[in-house]
């Protein structure tokens, strides 16, 4: 047998020696130093997870009837992976998913949290989120960011019940034990809309006297923006199979947040696309249309607002069931934060 393989378990151990370590806090390596250091590729905990939005509205609506907002705070069903253990509710290492509800004339108070956030926005008019004063109406495949320690809250003016995905880096913020939040007051809104401020791209403020102060100046990406530069992009690279945007910030052009990466892709009209296997995990959201998500041996067939998870170091197939329709999916992974780890990888 390979010697490098050859280790040695707990149980080759005298008790009296297992026992002498663990009063003296110590643990010996060698019995787990494959299951941390697996050798050629990790073993993630994250499973290929479907979560289907027919399953989960009714549900959440009934979550509006048995708890009033005053008692809930934020009214959420937290969209949880099974590898993690649904008490860890977390979607993959670094990625939380919950489907939040608000109702009309209802309002969810403001606070603050280290967790970076962003809200996709599923179906409804009438409600937004106010963040860090800027008021941010919104409708279905909006983006919307509350950065790390921005105070936020949400209301509805509107008539219909309002649902959107929070996305968040809770999971490793947590683990780094630097999770808390502050609660505040109502705020006042002032004035600045960065979404048009920036709504051309290639163009941004010229400050010839005062800098610019804001860390994330543009905090809604409108959907119906995002959908026109992946048609377009579709129409101007017809060779191209790959037709995804990501979002940035518009003044430095990374990524909008600094863990989590987001991201519109656009499928063709009966396009399938084989994406290479990545080291970060990959959450996918339908917009608009009806796909396949192939994930290993696993596929799920997502309509509209449905979501599904892909670990890392799996090579991921999507497809558009459509001859006719393009299909939009959101995309979120952890490649921003890989890549400031040293550890984002391509495999073929």
């Amino acid at each position: 047998m390979n010697a490098m393989n050859d280790l040695g378990s707990l149980a080759d151990l005298p008790t009296e020696y297992v026992e002498a370590l663990a009063s003296h806090n110590l643990v010996p390596l060698w019995p787990s130093l494959r299951g941390v250091l697996p050798p050629t590729k990790p073993r993630p905990n994250t499973r290929a997870t479907h979560w289907a939005y027919k399953d989960i509205k009714p549900l959440l609506l009934q979550a509006g009837e048995l708890t009033p907002i005053e008692k809930a705070e934020r009214r959420v069903l937290v969209l949880a992976n099974p590898g993690h253990g649904l008490d860890k509710m977390q979607a993959s290492a670094a990625i939380y998913l919950g489907m939040q509800l608000l109702l009309p004339g209802e309002w969810a108070p403001s606070h603050r949290h280290t967790p970076n956030a962003v809200r996709m926005i599923v179906e409804g008019e009438g409600a937004y989120t106010t963040v860090d004063g800027e008021k941010c109406p919104m409708s279905r495949g909006d983006l919307i960011l509350t950065p790390t320690g921005l105070w936020h809250e949400h209301g509805h003016d509107g008539t219909d019940p309002v649902v959107w995905l929070d996305v968040l880096d809770l999971p490793i913020i947590y683990y780094l034990e630097t999770s808390y939040h502050v609660n505040g007051d109502a705020q006042t809104t002032v004035p600045g809309r960065g979404d048009r401020i920036y709504a051309h791209g290639g163009m941004a403020p010229t400050r010839m006297f005062v800098r610019g102060s804001k860390p994330y100046p543009m905090l809604r990406y409108p959907w119906d923006q995002a959908r026109a530069a992946l048609l377009t992009l579709s129409q101007d690279n017809p060779q191209e199979p790959s037709v995804q945007i990501t979002y940035v910030n518009p003044e430095t052009g990374t990524d909008v947040e600094n863990i989590l990466g987001f991201y519109a892709m656009m499928l063709r009209p009966g396009q399938t696309l084989n994406m290479p296997a990545r080291s970060p995990a990959c959450v996918f959201h339908l917009i608009e249309g009806q796909a396949d998500v192939a994930i290993e041996a696993q596929k799920f067939h997502l309509v509209e607002a449905d979501t599904c998870c892909a670990p890392g170091y799996t090579p991921v197939t999507v497809t558009n069931r459509s001859s006719s329709q393009p299909a939009f999916f959101f995309l979120a992974d952890e490649a921003p934060l890989h890549r400031k780890l040293g550890v984002y990888e391509v495999r073929a």
